[in-house]
């Protein structure tokens, strides 16, 4: 067997998170990928084009990440998707939380850091009280309060004999069929629905739809393969099978409230030799490069500040409801709404939809105050 560098094989790892966060944050920028935008967009105009392109990215992510799992080359029960206790509140309060969050700070995590990338200052701010308030609800005081209320309020479904609570494990438990052919069925299924959806109508096919959505949901199931397939070896050390490069310890693709506050925790820390650069951090870096390189090389790079104090305040809000509330949702708008969702967990179709739900809602109170002042 061949000799494995635990070192080198975790920076290996980060370094190809590095480039798959490169290419989303240059497509992104480039195809204006953004879940608030989608939702937004269909709210005051009822334009459903880049949500169309986030249901292909869905798409494209849940046909890659079911094919690789089929094929035998990574096993997503591992992840922190399938989790066998579904903590259905927090995804509820957490991704309300974050859908009022990202309404507030102009943007998800996702397109802060493209934003970032591109010279807005506003997005730097929105990020640094998103990584902060992150990382307070994962090891700090708030994550004393998450341990104690909302985590306990979780369906325990291993105490019933369910594997984990993706829908075919669920559906295989209730009907007695063999699971992987539900898993084929059901994310055929779903995937194929949502490529009718995007597809169906030739209007609908536009350049920056296909590329933006089948770029990212690609890049996806690239991250379950890379922390999955090619990260997954035995420690020399402990002679145990472990995914080397991830925080989570298990296979991960592309998510970005907790990375962001580990990026915070290794740039504040590095000198510590237990931190190590992770898949996850090297998405986040990358997403920002790549937005610079995209701005750059077409000459829209741009400084872009705070208009008013209490735009600077309504940024502050929107960075601390998203860090909190990507943490207690175990996600955000890429993390659950197109990550989790590629494992078919019934936790992030939970807080999927009550993302949308928060986004909608803060909308309409926002456009409902626009009115009155005017």
């Amino acid at each position: 067997m061949e000799f494995i560098n635990p070192a080198r094989l975790s920076l290996t790892v980060a370094l190809l998170g590095l480039a798959l966060g490169a290419v989303f944050g240059a497509v992104g920028r480039r195809t204006h990928f953004c879940a608030l935008g989608a939702v937004s967009d269909i709210v005051a105009m009822g334009d459903w084009n880049r949500m169309r392109m986030w249901l292909l990215a869905i798409a494209v992510a849940m046909l890659g990440a079911n094919g690789l799992e089929l094929a035998g080359v990574v096993d997503l029960f591992k992840s922190i998707y399938r989790n066998p206790s579904l903590p259905w509140l927090s995804h509820i309060v957490g991704g309300g939380m974050f859908g009022a969050g990202m309404v507030l700070g102009s943007g998800c995590g996702s397109k802060s850091l493209i934003r970032a990338g591109a010279g807005n200052l506003k997005s730097w701010v929105v990020l640094a009280f998103l990584a902060i308030s992150a990382y307070a609800t994962l090891k700090g005081w708030p994550a004393v309060w998450r341990a104690a209320y909302l985590d306990p309020l979780a369906l325990p479904l291993a105490a019933h004999g369910i594997a984990g609570q993706d829908v075919p494990s669920l559906l295989a438990h209730f009907t007695g069929v063999e699971r992987f052919g539900l898993q084929a069925g059901v994310s055929l299924a779903i995937a194929g629905g949502l490529l009718f959806l995007v597809l169906h109508r030739r209007k609908f096919r536009s350049f920056g739809v296909l590329l933006g959505g089948t770029t990212v949901g690609l890049l996806v199931a690239a991250g379950w393969w890379v922390t999955g397939y090619w990260g997954y070896g035995e420690n020399p050390e402990t002679l145990e099978m472990v995914f080397f490069g991830t925080n989570s310890r298990g296979p991960e693709s592309l998510t970005l409230v907790a990375p962001v506050a580990y990026t915070l925790e290794w740039w504040m820390l590095g000198s510590d030799k237990s931190l190590h650069l992770t898949f996850g951090i090297g998405v986040t870096l990358g997403i920002v490069l790549g937005s610079f390189c995209d701005a750059m090389a077409s000459r829209s790079f741009r400084w872009e500040g705070f208009a008013s104090p209490a735009d600077t305040a309504r940024h502050i809000i929107g960075g601390i409801l998203m860090g909190v509330g990507g943490v207690l949702a175990l996600g955000c708008t890429i993390g659950q709404g197109i990550t989790g969702l590629s494992t078919l967990a019934l936790g992030s179709f939970i807080a999927f939809f009550a993302i949308v739900a928060g986004a909608v809602a803060t909308l309409k109170i926002e456009y409902w105050k626009i009115s009155r002042a005017a």
